[in-house]
């Protein structure tokens, strides 16, 4: 075998990182944070709200930082949206827990805060699971349901190319 043959296995020369490059920020970054979950209502229109805090540095959102407030049924309309108009396999959300939901329970079912810290830890994992995924980023539910205090549920879907621009389906 000769010389010319054999792969030429050095390493490439990097710059080498110093404090600054270690401890800075990241590049890019997308963090979401599920929060002050805070239960409304009374009987049957009882519901639990949770904050979702998102701050990144990604040019495809339009706002660096952004808290909404969103209850368990915004985020299974999200699940809905990216299932029906994305390409994307899109991970399960946390259970309805319908048997937590019965009557003449000894304690309060969903209301619980055992029940309530579950769900909030749940649905963050879903969420940033989702909102990594580069193919969501580009989807314009996702962008309503992390940046505006209102859903619009009579949207057009879309993709979102740029901090700005947004083709319609």
């Amino acid at each position: 075998m000769s010389d010319t043959a054999v792969a030429d296995t050095r390493r490439l020369n990097s710059k080498p990182q110093d404090l600054t490059d270690a401890y800075g920020p990241p590049s890019n970054f997308l963090e979401i944070d599920i929060f002050n979950p805070q239960t409304v209502g009374v009987g049957r229109a009882r519901f639990t709200t949770y904050e979702v805090r998102m701050r990144t540095n990604l040019p495809i959102f339009k706002l660096k930082e952004s808290c909404v407030r969103r209850r368990y049924s915004d985020f299974e309309w999200l699940k809905n949206e990216l299932e029906r108009d994305s390409k994307i396999v899109v991970p399960p959300l946390p259970g309805k827990a319908l048997k937590r939901q019965l009557p003449f329970r000894g304690d309060e079912g969903i209301f619980e805060e055992s029940f309530i810290e579950e769900r909030r830890q749940g649905l963050e994992q879903f969420i940033n699971k989702i909102a990594g995924h580069p193919l969501a980023q580009n989807e314009r539910c996702l962008h309503m349901f992390l940046q505006e205090e209102a859903i619009d549920r009579n949207y057009v879907p879309g993709k979102v190319l740029g901090s700005h621009c947004l083709i319609m389906r």
